[in-house]
């Protein structure tokens, strides 16, 4: 990043408490060699780690189980030209322990996508990156961020 090009970098606990105020994110992961993102709500658990309900059979689950990924969310006002960026890096795994399972069953928010059978994907948290920008900008004169 440049001095003074309007971007904040943010620490990685800021970057993880921004994680936690909004729904959505974007999964980045490899499909068919390919790139892939997909939208998907989230948590974040005590540690760190990002967490998705999923379907047991959905061909997310087949893509990321034991692969290194990357998570992005986001917080951006279009008005006012501002806003965040999180991206989390790290392996996914399925969660097979019982115990934890059960746990992530009480905190994790249910999937938007129902199905009758569920599992749970956690996220690593190996790199943690964010930026803000801020200062905003003028539209047609007026100061936005006033």
């Amino acid at each position: 990043m440049y001095p003074n090009d309007g971007f904040h970098e943010l620490g990685r606990q800021e970057c993880l408490r921004r994680l936690t105020k909004v729904p959505v994110g974007r999964i980045v992961y490899t499909r068919q060699a390919l790139p892939a993102v997909l939208p998907v709500n989230f948590h974040v658990n005590g540690e760190g780690a990002v967490v998705l309900r999923t379907s047991a059979a959905s061909e997310l689950v087949r893509a990321i189980d034991g692969a290194v990924v990357a998570f992005e969310a986001d917080d951006v006002d279009a008005v006012r030209h501002s806003g965040w960026s999180v991206v989390v890096t790290g392996a996914a795994v399925v969660v097979t322990d019982p115990a934890e399972h059960a746990g992530l069953a009480r905190t994790v928010p249910p999937s938007w996508v129902p199905s009758p059978q569920e599992v749970f994907v956690r996220i690593e948290p190996e790199l943690v990156t964010g930026r803000e920008l801020v200062g905003g900008r003028t539209l047609y004169g007026v100061d936005l961020t006033a």
